[in-house]
Formats: C-alpha cells, sequence, structure tokens
C-alpha cells in the first residue's frame, strides 16, 4: 500500500530505550525520536496543522504565501505542506542559526531572510517583526506566528501525547522537553495530563532565557535575557502557546552541556541528534536524583543532527567556544614516558645520524646548532638518499639536512598538531615553560587520539 504524499509520513515516530548515557539513573529512560519525520523534526506535526486549521478559517488561500519566523525546523515543516498543497513560503530566521537549516529551506524552494539575534522581540529588525511586517504587506499571504498560534499546541495534543501514552501502555510517569514556543510541551502534557494528572511534566531551558524565571515568579524579567548558542528553545518573551499550570518543574542548561551531551547521544546511542536532544538529556541528568526504578521517563528528541554538522558536530566550532576538553602539545609530553629529546649537530655523519634512530628506536631528529634548530633528519628521508648512493653515509648531515620542524605553542591542540605534521614534516617542537624543547611525531598523536 502506498501513501499519497510525503504529509502522510507525519507522525507514529518511534520510542527508543537509551541504555548506556542513563545506565546509572534507576529508572527506564526513553527516547521519542522525532526526527523520523519527514522534515527531521517534530516541528512537521505543528507545521501541517497550522496550515490545515488556516485553510479550513479561510486565512490560507490557493497560491497565497507562508510567512515565518523559524530557527529551521518549523520552516522545513512548512515547505514541505506547501510543496504539497501549492503554496509559497517565505520564512525569517536569525543568524544565530545554523548556514545548514537555511541551505535546507531554500532547497525546499523557500525564500529566506536573516535577521540579527540579539535585538528585543519589538525592534523592527527582529525575526518576529519582520515576519509581522510581510505577512500585513504581502497580499494573499498569512503569518503563521508558531509563537502564538493555538494550533501548534493543538497538533501534540492530538498526535504526540497519544503516541506517547499508547507506546508507553500508559506507564509514563515523567515528560522531559526543551521549552521553546511551548507547543511541544504544553499540547503533550495537556493530553498525557488528562490521562494521568500524576505525571511530571519537566521543561528544559536554557541560561540566558526568561522561561525559567517567569514560571517560577510570574514576572517577566528582560534582566534574565542575554545572547545565548542553543538553539530550538529557550525564549525572550513568553508565547501563547504556553499553559504553565500543566509544568512541573523548569531545570536550566547551560550552552555547552548541552552541546556534549548531543555529541554523547551520537556516539554512545548512535542517534544523532540535535541541540535541545542534547540539553534534553543534560537536563534529565540534573534531575536525576528524583527518579525512582519504578519510574518510566520519555525525553523528546526534537530533530536530527544534520542541522548542526557545522556547529556542535565540528570540533573546531566547539573548540573556539570552549566546549571541548581538547588535548594539547603538552598533555602529549606530560602523558608519555618521559625521554630526553635526541638531537644531533650539522657536523655529524650520516652515519651516526642512523644510529642514532636505531639506538632509540625514533625516526624523526632535529639538527641544532649553538642551541638553536638548523634543520631535520628524518629515517624516510636518509633512507632513500643511503639506498641511491651508500657513500653518503660518511656525508656531513648539514649535507642532507632537511627543513626544521615547525615551532607551535606548548598549549597547542592535539588537532591543530594534525594539520601540521605531513608528509614534508615528520613531527612538530615547541618549549615548555622551562625553555626546553620537546618534539611531537604522528604516533604521538595517533596515540592521544586513540586514548
Amino acid at each position: 500500500m502506498w501513501l499519497n504524499n510525503i504529509l502522510e509520513t507525519i507522525g507514529n515516530t518511534p520510542l527508543i530505550r537509551l541504555n548506556k548515557i542513563t545506565k546509572d539513573i534507576p529508572a527506564t529512560v526513553l527516547a521519542k525520536v522525532d526526527y523520523f519525520n519527514p522534515g527531521n523534526s517534530i516541528k512537521d506535526r505543528m507545521a501541517l496543522k497550522m496550515v490545515e486549521v488556516a485553510e479550513k478559517e479561510g486565512k490560507l488561500k490557493p497560491g497565497g504565501t507562508i510567512i515565518e519566523g523559524t530557527s529551521g525546523n518549523t520552516g522545513m515543516g512548512l515547505a514541505l505542506a506547501a510543496c504539497v498543497k501549492g503554496y509559497k513560503c517565505i520564512f525569517v530566521t536569525t543568524d544565530k542559526q545554523s548556514k545548514e537549516k537555511a541551505d535546507i529551506l531554500k532547497a525546499v524552494g523557500a525564500e529566506v531572510i536573516v535577521c540579527p539575534t540579539n535585538v528585543l522581540p519589538e525592534d523592527p529588525r527582529s525575526y518576529y517583526s519582520v515576519a509581522k511586517r510581510l505577512g500585513k504587506e504581502i497580499p494573499n499571504s498569512m503569518y503563521m506566528n508558531q509563537y502564538d498560534n493555538l494550533a501548534n499546541r493543538q497538533a501534540h495534543y492530538e498526535s504526540t501525547g497519544p503516541e506517547i501514552w499508547e507506546q508507553t501502555e500508559g506507564k509514563i510517569t515523567h515528560l522531559v522537553c526543551t521549552a521553546g514556543t511551548g507547543g511541544t510541551i504544553t499540547g503533550t502534557a495537556m493530553y498525557l495530563k488528562e490521562k494521568n494528572p500524576n505525571i511530571k511534566i519537566w521543561a528544559i531551558d536554557v541560561y540566558g532565557s526568561l522561561l525559567t524565571k517567569y514560571y517560577n515568579t510570574g514576572e517577566i524579567d528582560m534582566n534574565e535575557v542575554h545572547p545565548y548558542i542553543s538553539e530550538g528553545f529557550g525564549e525572550d518573551f513568553v508565547p501563547l502557546n504556553y499553559d504553565m499550570s500543566v509544568i512541573d518543574k523548569f531545570e536550566q542548561v547551560t550552552d555547552k552541556d548541552g552541546a556534549v551531551m548531543a555529541r554523547r547521544i551520537a556516539k554512545e546511542e548512535g542517534l544523532f541528534c540535535g541541540y535541545s536532544a542534547g540539553s534534553c538529556l543534560q537536563g534529565l541528568m540534573q534531575l536525576k536524583s528524583s527518579l525512582t526504578k519504578d519510574d518510566v521517563v520519555v525525553c523528546i528528541f526534537h530533530d536530527h543532527g544534520s542541522r548542526y554538522v557545522g556547529k556542535i558536530y565540528n570540533d573546531e566550532w566547539m573548540m573556539e567556544r570552549g566546549f571541548l576538553d581538547v588535548k594539547t602539545f603538552k598533555d602529549i609530553v606530560n602523558g608519555r614516558s618521559a625521554k630526553r629529546l635526541v638531537t644531533i649537530e650539522p657536523t655529524n655523519t650520516v652515519a651516526e645520524a642512523v644510529e642514532l634512530m636505531k639506538r632509540y628506536d625514533i625516526e624523526q631528529i632535529p639538527v641544532m646548532q649553538n642551541g638553536e634548530l638548523a634543520g631535520a633528519v628524518s629515517e624516510s628521508g636518509l633512507f632513500q638518499k643511503v639506498f641511491n648512493n651508500p657513500e653518503i653515509r660518511n656525508a656531513t648531515v648539514e649535507s642532507v639536512m632537511e627543513h626544521a620542524y615547525p615551532i607551535v605553542d606548548f598549549d597547542t591542540p592535539v588537532e591543530r598538531l594534525g594539520h601540521l605534521i605531513t608528509k614534508e614534516n615528520g613531527a612538530v617542537i615547541a618549549k615548555d615553560e622551562k625553555g626546553d624543547y620537546h618534539i611531537v611525531t604522528k604516533y604521538d598523536v595517533l596515540q592521544s587520539l586513540a586514548k
């Protein structure tokens, strides 16, 4: 049996048990993996629902234009609906979002407008304001407004909640979900609370969002708002989709912890998820002391890791923000058995260099003159020369030496060393705090990465 179009594949996503990261948690921890939706995120559910409600209410007419402010995932869901139903799309996003998200939206036919992140919602440059303005200016268009459009939470009341209830056979005790527009957590919670009011709903927020303080105090405190890197959740205002009465707790997670956890989920659980999934599970780990062996916890994993290959899954991006505990040249030196730096002078013979290599089982020797690097000799370089002319064994090192090895800082990350060690440069050199030279070869780097 076939399906009539791609929209019929939305929903009925799998519930998958987590085994390694959560092994110390007494409860059963399950992930609702919504990147199995056709647009690779949970937002497909509410995007289609918003379009269907708009059509039913006569607000979206044939040949019309869908306009939305989106971090990327809602836009993808709307774009799929537009492809099938024949609408145009204009999406307004922020410069914080990954380039991959914007490129994907363009690939499915949408026009994408990028606005600055660090402005207030009411600022005319904000992506909220620009989307609203376009909705008024463009004929036969509709600004979907996922934040205040209650079809958002209705979608999760009608689909996400029932699916989780059925998949857990009504045994769910906790729902953990990142908090953004409020649609997913509120709609799902409303359904689950109707089934069992004792189910705990834990909202995961990010530092820099005002939602947590608003939940705890009822106060909208703009002093809580500051730039954050996490994508897809956290807000600098309170969308109408929220019904805080169905949420039992808010917990905040740092940008770093969410990113690192997302990478752990990929490596340890085999689930290639986005930023919000990492933050969701990190939030649960921060609250794990509240759980018992009889609890059944469902974490919402919103979207796919392909949206973040240039960010949280990029080592350089992570290192630039201090999110990776990176090994350095110094770590390699400190982590291996103590050994002195073997050097040779330009006036020594090639035969003496070969003897040093055999004695110390090394392939790279710096050539030193008056305490400074003058060049280098390598086993591979000498082999070809000696093979072609055995008499060269009696020549001086100076006559056959190669360029000196690159000198780097003692704290240079291992990942950067890999770019410096090449076929021509078999090692790198650095001075420690005392001014003593140390050498790191490609084998040292490989061993450090394998640990």
